[in-house]
């Protein structure tokens, strides 16, 4: 509940203090590093769970284990724990275990090798498999391979409008303007819509809900007012406005203008102005973070002195000093 929650240090001070640790509380303090991007937290604990520990890693174990090397680019290891999994604990891989597998893989651009981890499964791949290539595919601008995970997503979740935006990405990111219209044009035809951003978050036990631009809430001018006094002081501090992830053939003041408006940095804002100076402020995103708005928070934790976490689809971020806590991999 604490990993989740946001506070990983005292999920490790509760599992220190149990006087006996089942596998399922190994587990759960495993998964926690996992989703929280620290990578080398989860296998030093796993590490003390092999030496100390009077009870055996399961096939859960392992998910933790290598989706905690997936979300720190751990590659190396990676490949080691898989391999370990069956040749010393004799568990054979799951799909979920493939699945972490090939997002550390297509994460890395090892395309060829998550091809041929595919071909080798003993059963048929399935959304997971399918979605963790393609999502490789987008950070790597690998169109082909792309179309390819997307053919076969589609046969497996034909409604599913994230797909069809994430390989419309692609083509946006090569410049493929027109292949990009094709997929939105399909989408249309098929009455799919894409899912509208939205991030939350929670001050004074109230969640306050924002979308991209969003102009609803009671304390907007205030918010809007705090972007802009942000946006001036981050530019002193060296930001550069990246407008890379806005994937539209537009102008580039209008993508500034689109970035700048972003839902979690609107949640921010509203958090600076009705927290206390140094409040941790904590974030939920319903989608990926964006590189721009990664870059951007960065910088606010730093000159705001502030402990800022967003919470996306994919991992927990840890914002503080100018740093974030998965390194800039995700």
């Amino acid at each position: 509940m604490y990993a989740k929650s946001g506070w990983v240090r005292i999920a490790r001070i509760l599992f220190n203090c149990l006087r006996t640790k089942r596998v399922v509380s190994w587990n759960a303090m495993i998964s926690g590093y996992a989703m929280h991007g620290h990578g080398d937290e989860a296998l030093a604990l796993f590490s003390m769970m092999r030496k100390e520990a009077l009870v055996l890693p399961d096939h859960i174990t392992f998910v933790g284990v290598l989706s905690a090397c997936s979300h720190a680019g751990l590659l190396k290891e990676g490949k080691k724990f898989f391999d370990l999994m069956t040749k010393e604990f004799f568990i054979e891989p799951t799909v979920q275990h493939y699945t972490c597998m090939i997002d550390l893989l297509s994460h890395a651009g090892r395309f060829e090798e998550a091809r041929s981890l595919i071909e080798e499964m003993p059963f048929k791949p399935d959304t997971g498999v399918w979605g963790a290539l393609l999502n490789g595919c987008k950070i790597h601008g690998e169109v082909e391979l792309g179309e390819e995970a997307l053919r076969k997503l589609i046969e497996l979740e034909p409604s599913d409008a994230g797909n069809y935006v994430l390989l419309s990405n692609i083509y946006c990111g090569a410049g493929k303007w027109e292949e990009a219209a094709k997929i939105r044009k399909l989408m249309t035809e098929r009455g799919l819509k894409k899912r509208i951003a939205c991030s939350w978050i929670e001050v004074k036990n109230k969640a306050h809900a924002f979308l991209v631009g969003d102009l609803s809430h009671p304390q907007c001018e205030e918010i809007y007012g705090e972007l802009e006094r942000l946006e001036g002081l981050m530019q002193q501090a060296g930001y550069v406005s990246d407008t890379m992830p806005v994937f539209h053939n537009v102008g580039e003041d209008e993508k500034r203008n689109m970035v700048r408006s972003h839902s979690e940095r609107l949640a921010i804002a509203f958090g600076l102005i009705s927290t206390p100076p140094g409040t941790r402020l904590m974030v939920t995103k319903n989608i990926r973070v964006c590189e721009d708005c990664h870059a951007a928070i960065k910088i606010i934790s730093q000159i705001m002195d502030r402990e800022i976490i967003i919470r996306d689809v994919n991992r927990y971020h840890h914002f503080m000093d100018g740093q974030c806590s998965c390194r800039d991999y995700w």
